[in-house]
């Protein structure tokens, strides 16, 4: 090697303008031989390759010819064993790229497949709430049934009491009519008689209606309380009354608004205002309001998710990100900024949620878009060391 670096082929070191030349009585391990240079001096370690004793250091009597095959031939076995090591050096390059792209895959896959439970356990959850739903609903009206059978039931009673207290009032008379028609018979004539006692037997009047009050305990629910369901039924009547409390907020919120602010341009203002002035929670406030207006613009959505981000809400940015790009169709020149700003609020959420693979897929479609956005660029080659640094740890 030039430009005062070491060389070591049986017994050569070159060091310019300097050269020192042995030619050693047999062949050493020049892979474990070594020249070290120091304080004037260079020290050879070197390693015979078959143990025997040498009778010289170097040969003695050696021609010019023979020097001349013994260099030429410690050449071409170095250049051999220089293609040899780079050749070795390429497949362990290569393995260690194959392993790599494994390992990607790997945590890609697992990532996914992370992503997939999730899913499915939030699916399994969703199901089960509309199912405890539905058997409320089928409860609820086989006790309104029950009831109005019981008031029908109540309603009757009356009824039916009244209805036999006048059969039993009506016989009595009936019997002391007889009598006195029997005895009446002996002296006057039958239908003077009977006419008589036919008005002494007039009914008296009917008894006035009356309505029984029955109170019952006041319950949602229909089944029996038990104490192993009071936790699950408070906090599902918690979440029903939340849900309806952010529903009537919502709508009072529109009611007193004026005629002129019940407008989807001047609440997106509102909004953007808001925002510039770090009230993130106003600004969110102020789209909901305009996305209850208008639910298919899809800059609304853009700019909500772009608070959520400021909010740490990660989720819902990445749900309004996702709505954005989902109005945002088709892809056309006009859109592509917007359709940017979403690809990289999505890949910001997802990074900020540690899912980089993810986040770095919305960068790469951000970089489609505008591929001479250097900012973007940047972001995207952190995401990829990110990755990884995420690798290599695990």
């Amino acid at each position: 090697m030039r430009s005062g670096s070491l060389e070591l082929h049986s017994g050569v070191v070159s060091i310019p303008p300097f050269l020192f030349e042995a030619i050693l009585y047999a062949p050493i391990d020049d892979t474990n031989s070594t020249a070290k240079i120091g304080n004037g001096n260079i020290f050879f370690t070197l390693y015979k390759k078959e143990p025997a004793m040498w009778d010289s250091l170097t040969l003695a009597d050696a021609g010019k010819e023979k020097l001349q095959y013994l260099r030429e031939n410690a050449v071409l076995k170095a250049q051999e064993k220089a293609k040899e090591e780079t050749e070795a050096k390429k497949i362990t390059k290569q393995e260690h790229k194959k392993y790599a792209l494994e390992a990607t895959m790997k945590l890609e896959e697992a990532e996914r497949k992370r992503i997939e439970d999730l899913k499915e356990k939030e699916r399994q959850k969703v199901a089960k709430e509309l199912e405890f739903w539905k058997n409320q609903q089928k409860y609820a009206d086989k006790y309104k049934s029950v009831r109005k059978k019981e008031e029908l039931h109540q309603e009757i009673k009356p009824l039916k009491e009244r209805t036999n207290e006048k059969m039993n009032k009506s016989r009595i008379p009936n019997e002391g009519a007889s009598n006195i028609r029997l005895k009446s018979t002996k002296g006057h004539g039958s239908c003077s008689i009977f006419s008589q006692n036919l008005e002494e037997e007039q009914l008296p009047a009917p008894r006035a209606a009356a309505t029984i009050k029955v109170s019952f305990t006041p319950r949602v629910f229909p089944t029996a309380l038990r104490e192993s369901r009071v936790a699950e039924e408070e906090e599902w009547l918690h979440k029903q009354a939340e849900a309806r409390r952010r529903i009537n907020s919502d709508l009072s919120e529109l009611e007193d608004l004026k005629e002129e602010e019940k407008n989807t341009d001047w609440l997106k203002d509102k909004g953007n205002k808001m925002f510039a002035m770090g009230n993130y929670l106003g600004a969110v406030n102020a789209y909901n309001l305009a996305v209850r207006l208008n639910n298919k613009l899809p800059l609304l959505y853009l700019n909500r998710a772009a608070c959520h981000l400021k909010l740490r809400n990660l989720h819902k940015a990445i749900e309004d990100s996702s709505k954005a790009l989902e109005l945002l169709t088709p892809p056309v020149p006009d859109n592509e900024n917007a359709r940017m700003k979403a690809h990289v609020r999505r890949g910001t959420a997802f990074c900020q949620l540690e899912l980089y693979t993810e986040g770095l897929r919305d960068y790469e479609a951000a970089l489609k878009i505008d591929p001479k956005n250097k900012n973007i660029e940047k972001d995207a080659e952190k995401i990829r060391h990110l990755i990884q640094e995420t690798m290599q740890s695990s």
